[in-house]
């Protein structure tokens, strides 16, 4: 059995960045880039206004003044005739400034005087604009060849937007990893299947591919395979070519604990089996020919908190993004007594108290199997082997459940 750590490093030491995949900037939301992005124009292309209004010289425009309307500016339609003192043109948002403008005078400031047929001829000034006021200075926003976008940064919809407004329609990505499932095990059926006496639904497969899919991967889900050696050997040859294997089941020591042994007589390479951790010991890691395996305990808690722990950094390391994060803190809610000689993830609720301040509070259930009290937690919390009796108040350290990362107050 070994330690949490000595587990981390091994399976850390076995995932490298997927190779790149170019893609649409339609289908780039949620993936990793892989190349640093570069704009390919200036933003704004020219000195544009920023209100509707009329663009003119800042000194013709004193409390009173009259200026005639010569024209107007629109967004992909601008003034381009000569103008002279006195004279101004009506200009609406992100329409380029004309040439000799130093000022936008907004709409509300204005009095507009029409002629006969209802059109604009002139203004008269209320509010006097200041120069340069309410206008976007070419470049102001980005130039080209500004990198605005990094390798290793998962996109949002904003930076979507960005590589949009840079005029980049393909992006270089990461490859998403295929992840294949296999749940084993002879009481296991599908969600809505007959349940009989000695039945159980499998939970910890739908788990697993919910928690891969948040992380950016592709499931391959290989169904259940029964505690047959036969069974086990066939599904398990459906899933070569993955980047990961993924078993659920069947990895501890009883007679019916089937998946070491039949990935043992396939050649399987054992890294290790068995990690000094609360929940999630039987765990077993290794290559089976040059596909990683994960060999995951059947109960649903154990299996969750270690992909928290193992899958989702393996998969972030497969798509090139960082996966050493410093543990946050929180004040505990309640106190905790000893630890044992294992490492303990205690699952918590996580909440906000008077000051602001984040506070993790046990559930009083921890049992390994009970998946509703697993559902109400929002984070564990992360107690060293032989850990001392902690009072209510002292700070401990906590793993978010619903996040990758944790920066700053948790939400209520």
């Amino acid at each position: 059995m070994i330690s949490v750590e000595e587990a981390t490093s091994l399976i850390h030491s076995a995932f490298q960045p997927l190779p790149a995949e170019i893609v649409s900037l339609d289908s780039a939301l949620g993936r990793v880039l892989a190349a640093d992005v570069s704009s390919r124009v200036t933003q704004p292309p020219a000195d544009v206004s920023a209100m509707d209004g009329y663009a003119l010289r800042a000194a013709d425009a004193g409390e009173g003044a009259r200026l005639h309307l010569i024209g107007r500016s629109v967004a992909g339609g601008g003034f381009a005739a000569r103008w002279l003192p006195g004279e101004t043109v009506r200009i609406f948002t992100g329409a380029p400034v004309p040439s000799g403008a130093d000022a936008i005078l907004i709409q509300e400031n204005a009095e507009v005087r029409k002629a006969k047929g209802d059109e604009e001829t002139e203004i008269i000034v209320h509010v006097p604009p200041k120069p340069g006021q309410h206008i976007r200075r070419r470049g102001e926003d980005f130039s080209a060849g500004d990198v605005l976008l990094h390798a290793g940064r998962r996109l949002s919809a904003r930076d979507v937007a960005l590589a949009a407004a840079m005029n980049v329609p393909w992006l270089s990505v990461r490859r998403r990893p295929r992840v294949a499932i296999l749940a084993t095990g002879d009481e296991l059926v599908m969600p809505g299947e007959p349940l009989g006496p000695d039945r159980i639904v499998n939970t910890a497969g739908f788990l697993a591919a919910a928690e891969v899919q948040s992380c950016g991967a592709v499931t391959q889900m290989l169904g259940i395979a029964g505690d047959e050696v036969r069974a086990l050997e066939t599904r398990l040859a459906e899933a070569e070519g993955a980047d990961l294997l993924l078993t659920i089941g069947g990895a501890s020591v009883g007679d019916l604990d089937l998946v070491p042994s039949t990935l043992a007589a396939l050649g399987f390479e054992f890294a290790f089996h068995k990690v000094a951790m609360r929940p999630g010991k039987p765990l077993l890691f290794g290559h089976l020919g040059r596909m990683p395996v994960l060999g995951l305990p059947g109960n649903p808690v154990s299996a969750g908190v270690i992909l928290l722990l193992f899958v989702r950094p393996a998969i972030e390391a497969m798509l090139g993004l960082s996966t050493h994060q410093p543990l946050p803190t929180a004040r505990l809610g309640a106190p905790l007594p000893a630890n044992g000689i294992r490492q303990d993830y205690v699952r918590a609720r996580l909440q906000r108290n008077s000051d602001g301040a984040p506070v993790a509070t046990p559930l009083p259930v921890q049992d390994s199997a009970h998946l509703h009290a697993f559902a109400q937690a929002e984070c564990l919390i992360v107690r060293s082997p032989s850990a001392p009796a902690v009072d209510t108040g002292e700070r401990v350290s906590v793993m978010l459940l619903d996040q990758p990362a944790f920066s700053g107050t948790p939400p209520a």
